[in-house]
């Protein structure tokens, strides 16, 4: 099916992640969300024919606070916000890795508490050791989070399908589309 992804927004409009259409249409049969914009393509059944959906919005709220951040390497950037807490350089996830603040050579853990975002430099010259051994310091203490860090949901301009054109939240200009601001 050439449109196999669906737009799933929250109760305000906003952009949660992209599902597939089957998801969206499991969720549809279940009362849990709107059909906002479709695709041209039918999916039939032998008792019903439907749109496949290109945008729906949850129709409830859901309380993602309810439970712990998860404990991730993606989180721990997002917590860090992308930026070495040593030198303070701001990086893309590729330039980037994690630090045990104590070694666990010294006993250290694999915790939130113990894991703040380090450039590969940074990381080389600190080595096995504490920031004070190695002669640097923390520019914030790592705590766990008790939100859930943005959701960033990457899509190639090229990509985006027109149904999903008044969903997203550009930071730019669309360049080389064919979208009246008007």
């Amino acid at each position: 099916m050439d449109h196999a992804q669906t737009l799933l927004l929250n109760q305000g409009f906003e952009p949660i992640k992209v599902i597939s259409w089957q998801r969206a249409i499991t969720l549809l049969f279940l009362g849990k969300v709107e059909v906002l914009e479709e695709y041209g393509r039918d999916i039939r059944s032998v008792n019903i024919i439907i749109k496949v959906p290109a945008v729906v919005r949850l129709l409830r709220a859901f309380r993602r606070h309810a439970r712990p951040v998860k404990f991730s390497r993606v989180n721990i950037y997002a917590r860090d916000n992308y930026k070495c807490q040593y030198c303070g350089k701001k990086a893309s996830i590729s330039e980037l890795t994690y630090d045990h603040v104590v070694p666990r050579s010294q006993g250290g853990t694999t915790e939130w508490t113990n894991i703040v975002t380090c450039c590969y430099l940074c990381n080389r010259k600190k080595g096995g050791r504490t920031p004070r051994e190695a002669g640097m310091a923390l520019l914030g203490h790592p705590t766990q989070p008790n939100w859930v860090p943005a959701v960033a949901i990457r899509i190639s301009l090229r990509s985006i399908p027109d149904a999903w054109r008044d969903y997203l939240y550009w930071t730019g200009e669309l360049e080389g589309a064919d979208h009246d601001p008007a």
